[in-house]
């Protein structure tokens, strides 16, 4: 079905024909059109119009007035001010766009205009390493984003640029050669037995501390350890088929944990550090017969007047240390020449710790010398803040280390399960286990995602699972009291009738119910998810209030209950549609 154009737009377009038909030198001139506590919008536009005509701008405003049909879509409009135009919309034209937004799956949402290919890299855990509350950003927003954009039409390449490579495999690659049976799971290597997450992080753990011990106090070992590593950026076999048995255990743990986020982790899209291993050499040349990069002590640079240190010289990107090794920027621009030739896209987008900005600018910029982005490409960093604690500190275990991502949504779930279990009397223990975890973990999801992602966020596990305030139980809970009052309604069913008169209430959720679409494409042209949060939260307060001032069941007449229920109706079919692009599952019941 072919998108359904919101009353904003519609409106706007009758605004701007009689602008132009008033003072024609405006012609395609916005009329800025916005919501209003005045009236259902208001157009501030011929305020600016008026000054740069010299004319006056009521007088400008009444001519523009007597252009605009009313009665179909426009029940009035009254000048205001210096020239603002205050629009009401009619009841009937509410009803009808909504019912035609309630006759298509994707709710009228219109696709992009010119959609592309956008890469996002996120969710990049390092490999032998725990997965904690640091790593929980990249995945939330980058998977949101993901379905976002698909939602808009975009073809969405996904990458996972884990932390595979680097000096330390040489310490972990010879200690398992000296002790081969430090990775095997209770009852062997039985292809068919899926070892549990925790099992091979345990290993890995146990693993990762004895041969760091081993490192730091035998000098013998040490020495065969870093010839490990020459051995293993040189190809040898023995020394990458042990290697790729940290990247096994760890994709086992890894995937456990996204499991755990009910986030679709696919092998294909995991493409490490590793992965562009064979173009690092090539990136090198390239820059540097290019000029952009030179070389400075030995080591290969691009330099950059704005970017300086703290003693006010240059800060350089070093792509290629004086000893040969290659830095994370020559693997990060590697990753951008892959992106862009072989992947074809025309976005790079890059869910990625704010502390980081300085290093990817240099990055970005690089690239842009180099002519892999240009106008047709670009490169963005969807840039997060820090998780914080309740005390507004980096969030920490009570003995300073860093927090367990697993230990964390463990604990959500369970805090969950006590909300469900008050809540819910006659459901089994085993549905409440099953709401328990899509509960905790959208409560966990929707803090983050509330936020704007620039920001830092607090922690704080009570006001998450709240039914109350701006939180995803509130949201799933105005969505499941909705599936009650359906299932409860017998023989009635929603049906739109665009004849009856709207309550307060009606017409302000059926005003937000239309700006759906709107709010999507705003979200998915500005990396913002927050921005779907904040619209979903506003639908679910409206819509407490219309449930508060508007019997649905008990309305007046049968017509008013089947335009009641088509209300709620739609409502729940956008808070769900909006909240699984979040990442957060609705249940039917809570």
């Amino acid at each position: 079905m072919a998108s359904v154009p919101s009353l904003a737009s519609s409106v706007n377009q009758r605004v701007a024909d009689a602008l132009a038909s008033a003072l024609p030198e405006a012609g395609g001139a916005d009329p800025l059109l916005r919501r209003s506590d005045r009236a259902d919008f208001q157009a501030n536009g011929i305020l600016a119009l008026a000054k740069k005509a010299k004319a006056n701008p009521r007088e400008l405003a009444a001519t523009v007035v007597e252009g605009i049909p009313t009665g179909d879509l426009i029940q009035e409009i009254e000048v205001s001010g210096p020239g603002f135009l205050n629009i009401t919309i009619t009841d009937r034209a509410i009803i009808e766009t909504l019912a035609a937004r309630a006759g298509d799956d994707r709710l009228g949402v219109p696709l992009a205009a010119n959609p592309g290919t956008t890469v996002i890299d996120y969710a990049q855990p390092n490999v032998a390493k725990e997965m904690h509350v640091g790593h929980l950003r990249s995945a939330v927003i980058g998977a949101a984003m993901v379905e976002i954009l698909e939602f808009t039409g975009e073809k969405v390449v996904r990458r996972h640029h884990i932390g595979d490579w680097g000096t330390q495999f040489g310490m972990l690659i010879q200690y398992l050669l000296e002790h081969p049976h430090e990775l095997d799971h209770k009852g062997g290597h039985d292809a068919d037995k899926q070892a549990s997450g925790e099992e091979a992080m345990s290993n890995l753990n146990r693993l990762y501390k004895a041969s760091r011990a081993l490192f730091d106090s035998d000098e013998e070992f040490k020495t065969r350890a870093r010839a490990r590593v020459v051995d293993l950026q040189a190809g040898d076999p023995e020394t990458l088929s042990l290697w790729q048995r940290f990247v096994d255990e760890s994709k086992i743990y890894f995937y456990s944990v996204f499991n755990k986020l009910d986030m679709d982790i696919q092998d294909p899209d995991v493409v490490g550090e590793s992965g562009y291993n064979d173009m690092l050499v090539e990136t090198c040349k390239l820059l540097e017969d290019s000029g952009v990069a030179v070389r400075s002590n030995g080591a290969l640079c691009v330099f950059f007047d704005e970017y300086k240190g703290q003693d006010g010289n240059p800060t350089p990107l070093i792509v290629q240390k004086s000893d040969g090794g290659f830095g994370y920027a020559a693997t990060d621009l590697s990753a951008i020449r892959d992106r862009v030739g072989n992947l074809n896209a025309s976005t790079l987008l890059y869910v990625v710790d704010a502390r980081q900005s300085l290093h990817f600018k240099m990055v970005f910029e690089t690239a842009r010398r180099a002519g892999w982005l240009n106008d047709e490409v670009k490169a963005v960093q969807l840039a997060f803040g820090t998780v914080l604690g309740k005390d507004g500190k980096p969030f920490k275990t009570r003995e300073g280390e860093t927090v367990r991502l697993v230990d964390l949504l463990d604990e959500a779930v369970e805090r969950a399960a006590t909300v469900v279990r008050e809540k819910a009397k006659e459901l089994s223990e085993e549905e409440i286990a099953e709401r328990a975890a899509q509960v905790g973990i959208g409560a966990v999801k929707y803090a983050d995602l509330s936020t704007s992602a620039a920001r830092d966020y607090k922690f704080d596990l009570d006001q998450m699972v709240s039914l109350t305030g701006d939180t995803s139980v509130y949201l799933q809970y105005a969505y499941a009291r909705i599936q009650s009052i359906l299932r409860k309604a017998g023989d009635a069913r929603p049906a739109a009738r665009a004849e009856l008169a709207l309550a307060p209430s009606e017409r302000a959720l059926g005003l937000h119910l239309d700006q759906f679409g709107e709010l999507i494409a705003e979200a998915a042209s500005e990396y913002a998810p927050h921005k779907v949060a904040a619209y979903l939260y506003q639908l679910a307060s409206l819509y407490t209030t219309f449930y508060a001032e508007c019997p649905v069941l008990k309305a007046d007449t049968p017509e008013q209950v089947e335009n009641r229920l088509f209300l709620c109706d739609l409502t729940a079919r956008t808070l769900t549609k909006g909240m699984g692009l979040l990442g957060i599952r609705t249940p039917e019941k809570l």
